[in-house]
């Protein structure tokens, strides 16, 4: 099978799969992060297939909805490009940005080896980040029955992993426990360009939000 025709039968079956979820990691995640990954990659020197269809997979089960397994997405990319007839070498490099594109708190060391998954986990992030972020953030956190703001739970910084896995806050929080973060830990020069304003659109929102609160505007 040649590549164009792998990716596109990745492309239906990972719609077939999350098509509808209302979390903020439906299809359309994966399609903006698959858009993001070619055009940051196109930036390095990297074996596109391997960056597209990991950001194709990335998200095929995370672990957050699959009681904490952090394999179960790279078993289910595997199993899938092997019905596919895919290469080992590629197969390999696939599972391994699967398996460690997340963030799991800032205390947690980056476990992203390649130069392919670090432009998947760049496109990854930079739809946690700017408009898209804050509106995944709300979905999200809807979605877990998760509080918008209480100002009497302060945001928990510097979480270990199993702090991170473990933890329930409130959506607002996780600005300052994920999304304000993210920034600053881009792999590539495309992605910490792209960043920037997305960041800065951020700390406006912030702010609006706050005076809101406060009943100042």
């Amino acid at each position: 099978m040649n590549k164009g025709k792998i990716i596109e039968r990745t492309r239906e079956y990972v719609k077939s799969v999350l098509e509808g979820e209302g979390s903020g990691h439906d299809w359309w995640h994966i399609y903006r992060v698959w858009r993001n990954a070619i055009l940051i990659g196109k930036s390095e020197d990297v074996d596109m297939l391997v960056v597209e269809l990991g950001a194709l997979l990335h998200d095929i089960a995370d672990y957050k909805f699959h009681d904490g397994d952090e394999k179960i997405g790279g078993q289910i990319a595997r199993k899938w490009l092997e019905n596919l007839g895919v290469e080992e070498s590629i197969i390999s490099q696939v599972v391994h940005v699967v398996d460690n594109v997340s963030f799991k708190g800032k205390r947690t060391k980056n476990s992203m080896e390649s130069l392919e998954g670090k432009v998947v986990q760049d496109a990854d992030r930079l739809d946690a980040v700017g408009a898209m972020g804050i509106a995944r953030t709300f979905a999200y956190g809807g979605n877990r029955g998760n509080e918008i703001h209480n100002p009497d739970i302060s945001p928990k910084l510097n979480m270990t992993k199993e702090d991170y896995k473990n933890h329930k806050g409130t959506q607002i929080n996780h600005f300052y426990e994920k999304l304000l973060l993210l920034k600053d830990l881009m792999n590539t020069k495309t992605g910490k360009k792209m960043a920037e304003g997305r960041h800065k659109f951020m700390e406006e929102y912030l702010e609006q939000f706050f005076a809101e609160w406060d009943g100042e505007r």
